[in-house]
């Protein structure tokens, strides 16, 4: 029997956050949104990830208004987000009201699928997001943080996919954010996944290593329902699977994903004027795009080794590389195993890099790899050895409970906070998040609307306290 294969197109999100570090306006998607909205792909993923704080801090825009905008010009295909579970879209732990109010938020304002994922593949951190996207009415699809280490086995994947079905969750994403998947081990595992549970499953890959267009066909073959994909001038490199290679790969077989390739390349034309203009203005380094198989080496993710090289210029040690490199997966078994993804790829990194810059392991520690050791960010895949523990964090007791449930409710005393600025009930999950940079967006938003400094603004025409 005919299966088709569903296609979320990741342009306008993760594909430019890999590329340019999300730097992509509402300007340069608005001419194309019509188009696109055309297609009849399963899901157009725009929102969510890094999109919040790159709005907000670098393209001073307001992240709200910018899904208000593609919902209004896509009314025929679902819009997706990604959301880190409890963190949401920050790198703290938020109390569940917050959490629950800004996926209620979220769909109100025109989300449809929310792809939820923990960066420890820790369940406890995902229940109470599942259970709000259901209650709104939303698709709750869960991911699944892949990676390898001694404990990453098919018979972990399938104990989580399991776990997570039972959760309610409508769908399961397999996300290979480092791009450490290999084509036949994608078969195993997605045939593997797909034999305990009954929810559809998709894969989600980046191109960093060359393998990711192999992957989604054995993951196709293995039985998976949907791909993640990128139009191909945002494609490739630490982006996606170029879009119209798959559709053209598997048009006439039994996966025919329906999509019409003319249609896909007049969509190409536009993006390949836009991606001549990020390269003209420095924005898209070109060596973004070349295939890189130190992933497979290290396991460290493109991001992150462009991060890595960037903190260790600052400190005018980039000669130390390559121990650092070798020093990642060192720290990574130290601290339990954590799938590299934000924020433990951050974590794990940093202080990578801090062991070989000071010639000493652990002398310093970071603030979060402390709490990472300490289980404020949830269970580690493995427990984390006491002795080492004690070493890190000396007699502060460990977290052994969901994180969150040591949260009071915090959404009143945030209203409270910056009821001064706020012009939109959405306001106060922006400050939630990024406090220090929604409220520098908050005064420019005021001085551009009422021409003077924030600070002075007419209460009665601005604050609508909420």
């Amino acid at each position: 029997m005919a299966k088709k294969i569903g296609i979320t197109e990741t342009i306008l999100r993760d594909a430019h956050q890999s590329l340019i570090a999300t730097r992509m306006p509402i300007e340069d998607m608005l001419p194309i949104l019509d188009k696109l909205d055309k297609v009849g792909y399963h899901s157009l993923e725009c929102w969510g990830g890094a999109t919040f704080d790159a709005c907000l801090r670098f393209l001073n825009e307001d992240p709200w208004e910018r899904l208000r905008t593609l919902r209004k010009n896509c009314p025929n295909t679902k819009l997706q987000m990604l959301f880190r579970g409890q963190n949401m879209l920050g790198y703290r732990h938020y109390a569940d009201d917050v959490l629950e109010y800004f996926v209620q938020r979220s769909v109100a304002n025109g989300i449809d699928i929310i792809r939820i994922f923990d960066a420890l593949n820790d369940i406890k951190n995902l229940n109470v997001a599942i259970k709000a996207a259901k209650k709104e009415g939303a698709h709750a699809q869960v991911a699944i943080s892949y990676t390898t280490g001694p404990i990453f086995t098919h018979e972990y994947y399938i104990d989580y996919a399991k776990r997570i079905e039972e959760t309610g969750a409508d769908s399961i994403c397999v996300k290979d954010m480092a791009a450490l998947l290999t084509p036949y081990e994608t078969y195993d595992l997605v045939k593997a996944i797909k034999s305990v549970v009954k929810i559809p499953v998709q894969l989600h890959t980046h191109y960093t290593s060359g393998l990711a267009s192999m992957c989604e066909l054995k993951a196709v073959e293995a039985g998976a329902d949907l791909l993640d994909t990128a139009m191909s001038p945002m494609a490739l490199g630490t982006s996606h699977t170029p879009t119209e290679s798959m559709v053209a790969a598997f048009k006439g077989t039994e996966y025919d994903t329906g999509l019409d390739l003319v249609l896909l390349n007049e969509i190409r034309e536009y993006f390949m004027t836009l991606r001549a203009k990020y390269i003209k203005s420095g924005l898209l380094d070109p060596s973004m795009l070349a295939t890189n198989t130190k992933a497979l080496i290290y396991q460290v993710p493109g991001g992150m080794l462009s991060n890595l090289l960037s903190q260790l210029k600052q400190a005018g040690k980039a000669d130390k590389l390559e121990e650092v490199l070798q020093e990642v997966p060192r720290v990574r078994k130290d601290s339990g195993y954590p799938p590299l993804v934000t924020p433990t790829s951050q974590i794990v990194g940093t202080q990578a890099v801090y062991n070989i810059i000071t010639g000493e392991r652990y002398k310093m520690c970071t603030n979060e790899f402390k709490d990472l050791v300490a289980g404020k960010y949830g269970s580690t895949p493995l427990p984390i050895d006491d002795e080492f523990a004690k070493k890190i964090i000396g007699d502060t007791p460990r977290v052994t409970c969901r994180p969150a449930d040591l949260l009071q409710p915090e959404l009143e005393s945030l209203r409270k906070e910056c009821a001064q600025w706020t012009e939109q009930e959405e306001d106060v999950l922006s400050y939630a998040q990024f406090p220090k940079v929604a409220t520098d967006f908050f005064k420019k938003r005021a001085e551009k609307k009422y021409g003077i400094d924030g600070k002075h603004a007419d209460a009665e025409n601005m604050v609508h306290p909420v």
